[in-house]
């Protein structure tokens, strides 16, 4: 591996453009290659078995596109498949759950922290497991938030009916006085304007994205990895499936920065 390699980051489609924002802010000389997995989206009501060959599949593309190191940048792969993979190639591969975890319990004053993913994540107890070896005190109540992911890939980032969902999810969350909520999927900070109007202001929402990219940092500089070449940096993204609505979506968060989308498919 090489310091001007590319940084591979993988999701389900859009979501993970919340850590490549962060990583733009944190590290921004290095190259990256993002692929969205969009020909599979929404993940959260998927098998272990189908959600296993997903990421294989994803991380066989990047390995061959020579990546020095890639991050989960997806709630469900990170509580689901990265524990099972870790160790299995050459570069070193890191999550968003173990970020989120140490994020919730540094924010937290009441330790009752609420955590906001999909179906595939919540049955995993992986958020509670990380939030409580950081801290068994912690009481972690899980919510699965099925319609959130539909509504970013579709654009559909305010209104009624996400404000429906945002009700149908967090009113709950709130009833067990929680003062923070975890966005265990990298699609919901799209959304987090809105949830934190509903929550208020009093109620800490927690982006697992900043400090995944710190712990990049820190990986890349033990290994000397850190792009220092001074090069302009090149980014390529890639999906599996539609790349127009993702192209749309994900320059609402990027802007111009996404010029073009490759398709790839896994199948």
């Amino acid at each position: 591996m090489e310091k001007e390699s590319p940084i591979g980051i993988f999701d389900s489609g859009v979501g993970g453009l919340t850590v490549v924002k962060s990583l733009l802010e944190q590290l921004p000389g290095e190259s990256f290659i993002y692929f969205g997995d969009t020909a599979h989206v929404p993940y959260g009501s998927k098998t272990e078995e189908q959600l296993m060959s997903y990421a294989r599949s994803i991380l066989h593309f990047l390995r061959n596109k020579g990546v020095k190191a890639v991050v989960v940048a997806c709630g469900t792969h990170s509580s689901v498949t990265l524990p099972r993979l870790e160790g299995q190639y050459d570069f070193p591969m890191l999550g968003v759950v173990k970020a989120a975890a140490r994020s919730a319990n540094r924010l937290s004053r009441n330790l009752r922290i609420g955590v906001m993913a999909t179906q595939a994540t919540v049955n995993s107890q992986a958020y509670t497991r990380e939030i409580t070896n950081i801290n068994p005190r912690c009481q972690v109540f899980e919510a699965a938030c099925r319609k959130f992911v539909p509504l970013v890939e579709s654009g559909i980032l305010e209104g009624e009916e996400v404000q429906d969902a945002i009700r149908e999810y967090t009113a709950p969350l709130l009833e067990n006085r929680v003062d923070s909520l975890v966005l265990g999927c990298t699609h919901y900070p799209f959304l987090a304007p809105a949830i934190k109007d509903f929550a208020g202001c009093e109620i800490e929402l927690v982006d697992p994205s900043f400090e995944t990219i710190e712990e990049l940092r820190q990986i890349l500089m033990r290994d000397d990895l850190i792009n220092d070449s001074g090069k302009t940096p090149v980014r390529q993204f890639y999906v599996s499936g539609n790349d127009e609505s993702f192209y749309k979506v994900g320059r609402l968060l990027l802007g111009d920065l996404i010029k073009s989308v490759k398709l790839e498919s896994l199948d």
